[in-house]
């Protein structure tokens, strides 16, 4: 199914639709903890067809795990009944260690886990599209080499950083390859750490590589889908929206109409509802007031597709994420 396309379709249509980043919170439907979910390929696809039936989503989006990557070269990972894996440790802290770094297959930790559940869940839903998930490469390079130690190392060995940056995005490449064999019709690439950089260390450290991953892998078919949440994206959306993704997606940080001020017409974008403060802890009532009131300020963007800010955490209440959707379709 072609992503970009159907989610153009939605923008310019008279009625809105949704495509938030919601898997997690389907543990809750099968009875499931998040720690087996994360290992479990089986259980990652009926996540995803779970979603797909439960709602009226554009698309079903696979697991916002963003440490799989990281544990595929060796990163401790910490994992949890009901929150996602995170990464601890430091693995990379200089030239030395990031030149002895090595690529990993795809046979490493649980790449292939996700890789086999996107294909288990194209074989479950028929009538949308399934988005795979992946973290982006500034984002794998700091939890390889700790997401805040990393910032030091881009001031005193950025050859380092790049380094482990270019290993980085060969495997993102190899690995983006293997989810749209599965038969993936787009990725969301998250890149969240990227938004803490200015837009000049942007330009050096995230945006060439973000790019070449999307030479390598988008086409008329497939969709990346670019992704961050972080505080300073406003200050870098030149930057962001000349990497040449079929779509980005903001968090809430930023206000939204102004992304959309600031967006060229044919750039296709998506956000920001709370997924923690207002989809996961509110009640209902305030999830329909900030949804309603998002689409109100930025519904007449022919560009614009209602979604969450980010991932929508595994507790969530079921009743605020039916109040996210009947909202959208209400306006």
């Amino acid at each position: 199914m072609n992503v970009a396309k159907m989610l153009w379709e939605n923008a310019r249509g008279t009625s809105h639709h949704a495509l938030p980043i919601l898997s997690f919170p389907a543990v809750q439907k099968l009875n499931v903890r998040v720690d087996q979910l994360v290992k479990n390929a089986e259980l990652q696809a009926e996540v995803m067809a779970c979603i797909a039936q439960e709602t009226p989503t554009l698309a079903a989006v696979s697991l916002m795990d963003l440490s799989v990557e990281a544990e595929a070269f060796g990163a401790n990972v910490v994992f949890s009944d009901n929150e996602v894996p995170v990464v601890t440790g430091q693995m990379i802290s200089d030239t030395d260690e990031a030149e002895e770094l090595e690529v990993p297959t795809l046979d490493a930790g649980r790449a292939k886990v996700c890789v086999e559940g996107i294909r288990l869940a194209k074989q479950k839903i028929q009538d949308k599209p399934v988005i795979a998930g992946m973290i982006g490469p500034y984002s794998l390079a700091g939890r390889l080499m700790d997401v805040t130690e990393i910032m030091y190392v881009c001031y005193d060995e950025p050859e380092a950083v790049h380094i482990v940056l270019q290993k980085a995005t060969d495997y993102l490449i190899a690995y983006g390859k293997a989810m749209k064999e599965a038969g993936a019709d787009g990725i969301m690439m998250a890149e969240p750490l990227a938004g803490i950089l200015s837009p000049t260390m942007a330009n050096e450290f995230s945006v060439p590589y973000v790019k070449q991953i999307i030479e390598a892998l988008q086409d008329e078919d497939f969709a990346l889908i670019y992704h961050n949440c972080g505080n300073s994206v406003s200050a870098m959306l030149p930057e962001i929206f000349s990497q040449g993704a079929a779509a980005y997606h903001f968090g809430n940080a930023v206000d939204m109409e102004e992304v959309l001020k600031a967006a060229p017409a044919e750039v296709l974008c998506m956000g920001n509802v709370d997924p923690a403060a207002i989809i996961a802890e509110g009640i209902p009532e305030m999830v329909t007031k900030v949804t309603k009131e998002l689409i109100q300020k930025c519904g007449a963007y022919s560009n614009f597709v209602p979604s969450s800010g980010c991932d929508i955490p595994a507790h969530a209440k079921w009743e605020n994420i039916q109040a996210f959707f009947a909202a959208v379709e209400e306006v």
